[in-house]
């Protein structure tokens, strides 16, 4: 597997996190992987062959080539049918929003083709594009100019969203959002609407995908010696607790999540 990140013209940082490719031979036997929620709204092009997301346990649609996915609260399972050649853009959980006019809400735990987003026209227009350029160098271009013609000058991120955001990065999602509102509660009703306008899923949702995101990594690049540590760490008030959230995002238990071949590009993704 070859999975590379690229940073955002400085302009687009506020709202694109990175870009990233990601390329892996075709196999004899494709097997099922397990992606799990990472917090993020992704508009992604399937340069290389289709690849299967399955809607249950024996039932797939075969994904949009050129598609958003909105924010994911639960696992679910892919299957390359072949060669996967993929450019994407990752953008923050407010940050897609900016660019579109369909609310962030309908987009969640779903593929939804570009066109139904920018138009027909637009959308043709941009993955020709992106299909033709040479390198992913030529792709950040196109899909950075598409980016700034489509951005709303007038719109600006509502500041307790922003500020929300902010701090339950900076505490790893444990910021209780009463906490965060200080003493102004009634802004918490406020706040739930125009979270999930903006980023699609609540405040509650956001702040456990992201304190299980620092979970995930402990485990996978082994920061820590035991489970308790990395529950410790992690913010968690006991280990059934954690595992209890472990199990609601990635379908699994977190002894069974490492070393399982099913969760190797979910893995990439968080290494």
């Amino acid at each position: 597997m070859n999975y590379q990140t690229f940073q955002p013209h400085p302009d687009l940082a506020s709202l694109v996190n990175f870009y990233w490719t990601l390329e892996v031979p075709a196999e004899d036997e494709s097997q099922r992987q397990r992606i799990i929620p990472d917090g993020g709204i992704e508009m992604a092009f399937i340069l290389g062959d289709d690849i299967k997301r399955y809607t249950s346990k024996d039932e797939f649609i075969l994904q949009p080539r050129a598609m958003v996915l909105g924010q994911v609260i639960e696992p679910f399972y892919i299957e390359p049918l072949g060669v996967v050649n993929t450019f994407a853009v990752s953008f923050y959980p407010y940050g897609f929003a900016n660019f579109i006019t369909e609310p962030i809400k309908n987009l969640a735990n779903k593929e939804t083709p570009i066109d139904l987003l920018f138009g027909e026209t637009s959308a043709k227009e941009l993955e020709g594009k992106i299909l033709t350029a040479a390198n992913t160098k030529e792709r950040i271009n196109v899909v950075e100019e598409f980016l700034f013609d489509r951005l709303n000058e007038t719109f600006t991120i509502d500041n307790i969203v922003k500020t929300t955001i902010d701090n339950l990065l900076s505490t790893k999602g444990n910021t209780p959002i009463n906490k965060i509102l200080k003493h102004d509660l009634s802004k918490r009703r406020q706040l739930e609407r125009k979270f999930v306008k903006q980023v699609g899923i609540s405040p509650k949702q956001l702040g456990k995908v992201i304190r299980l995101q620092t979970a995930l990594k402990m485990l996978l690049n082994e920061e820590e010696e035991s489970l308790t540590r990395i529950v410790y760490e992690s913010g968690y008030y006991d280990q059934s607790h954690f595992i209890k959230d472990f199990k609601e995002f990635t379908g699994i238990s977190p002894k069974e999540f490492l070393g399982n071949q099913n969760m190797a590009l979910s893995s990439l993704f968080y290494k």
